[in-house]
């Protein structure tokens, strides 16, 4: 089938997102009339998120598409665009927005950060086989299927997209060799619900206020954190000449630069390690080790991380975490060009599973919160560390101040870590639910 947009070339699409984003920038920016009153309810940071959606829900653009030749030849083509934000962008901005980073507070904002975290991975847990029992209740066919085509098999795919990431995804696909040629329709499923989620969590953190005074938590920590990077930008703060532009570029990239060389390196002699290991169990939980991207966003943090003990960090004063937020946005509406909302329609009982298991991780994630009083802050980020991974979690905590992007870093790393053992239970949990 030829689904072609009608702008394929990357520069024309990159020039539509900044397109969507400046006028995002623009409208947020109107005092007086209706956009005040419009972003007092939907956040600059969705929008920036939603716009590109509607540019390829329309047809305009596409993360990917199919061209027929004359012959009948398909051939799959896609946009470079995601790739580029998350793979040079995402650790540049991470890195710009880490260099005034007081590591001490981050550790300061206490333990309810990890109690969020782990919340959120034992929603994922849970919510799968509840999810199943529920659908199956209502429509048994949709959690059906034997031997590599049982859903369950699939949905383990999921479980370990939700609690790690991709390589965690791929990892469960090999442990329990679900059809490979329906696994598209999971992948599918992870992109439409975990969008959509992430979209709530943004339209959530707009009324941050008023979900922690209902959830009666105590926001010091964080607000100390930022009071103290914003302090110190206050102090340094300075008109930024060519030199200091040119510096900041030098040092974001650079790193990037270094962080994909280590990547390459690393990558390969962990993989290499990993495969040696004798249980196939063993070897599987580890399997994040071989992922470049995993090395890349690590390798990038704990430069900066070290950069934020040095000099480095009084290019804070000259904008560094502002060309970092800059970064952030175009990923934003590079993830937001994946999301085509036609496609929620196109396979409604594997998006209902997806849907009921996001809100049993969403109703656990509230509870909790409730119960310790943790802000809306470690709320969104332990699920976004969880459900999105290294991609979103810097996104959302980015949202609530540029010094908090390595927050959601930190967390992301724990998803990697237990993603596949935490993805493992949960599978064991869902096979339990589909045979009885």
């Amino acid at each position: 089938m030829d689904n072609t947009p009608i702008f394929t070339d990357d520069t024309i699409v990159f020039g539509l997102l900044m397109l969507a984003l400046g006028f995002v920038f623009i409208t947020e920016s109107i005092k007086t009339g209706f956009w005040p009153k419009f972003y007092k309810i939907v956040p600059g940071l969705f929008m920036a998120y939603m716009l590109p959606a509607v540019l390829t829900t329309t047809g305009l653009i596409a993360p990917e598409w199919t061209t027929v030749s004359e012959t009948g030849v398909l051939t799959e083509h896609s946009t470079s665009l995601y790739y580029v934000a998350s793979r040079y962008l995402l650790p540049a901005a991470l890195v710009l927005m880490t260099l005034s980073i007081d590591l001490k507070a981050v550790f300061n904002l206490g333990w309810k950060a990890l109690v969020m975290f782990f919340t959120g991975t034992l929603g994922i847990v849970i919510g799968g086989p509840i999810a199943i029992l529920l659908i199956a209740s209502i429509h048994p066919d949709t959690v059906g299927g034997v031997g590599p085509d049982a859903v369950w098999r699939g949905l383990s795919t999921l479980a370990g997209s939700w609690i790690g990431g991709g390589a965690n995804q791929t990892a469960m696909l090999e442990i329990y060799g679900y059809n490979q040629a329906k696994y598209g329709g999971m992948v599918f499923v992870d992109i439409v619900v975990a969008n959509i989620w992430m979209a709530i969590i943004l339209i959530g953190i707009g009324k941050r206020n008023r979900i922690n005074k209902w959830l009666k938590a105590d926001t010091s920590s964080i607000e100390d954190l930022k009071e103290k990077v914003s302090s110190f930008s206050e102090k340094v703060k300075r008109n930024p000449s060519l030199t200091d532009i040119m510096i900041i570029g030098a040092i974001a990239f650079g790193t990037v630069s270094f962080a994909h060389l280590s990547a390459n390196y690393l990558a390969p002699l962990f993989e290499g390690m990993v495969a040696d290991i004798a249980s196939p169990t063993t070897r599987n939980i580890f399997t994040f080790l071989g992922s470049e991207f995993f090395w890349m966003i690590s390798v990038s943090t704990l430069i900066a991380i070290l950069l934020s003990n040095t000099k480095a960090k009084n290019y804070e004063g000259a904008g560094a975490s502002k060309f970092g937020s800059v970064f952030i946005y175009i990923l934003v509406a590079s993830i937001g060009m994946k999301m085509d909302l036609k496609m929620i329609f196109d396979n409604v009982g594997l998006i209902a599973i997806g849907v009921v298991w996001m809100t049993i991780h969403a109703i656990l994630l509230i509870l909790v919160a409730k119960l310790i009083k943790a802000p809306y802050f470690f709320l969104a980020v332990g699920s976004q560390a969880n459900v999105g991974g290294a991609a979103s979690a810097p996104i959302v905590a980015s949202a609530f101040h540029p010094s908090l992007a390595t927050v959601g870093v930190l967390l992301a790393v724990f998803g990697y870590a237990v993603g596949t053992i935490a993805a493992i239970g949960c599978t064991i949990l869902m096979e339990l639910a589909a045979v009885s």
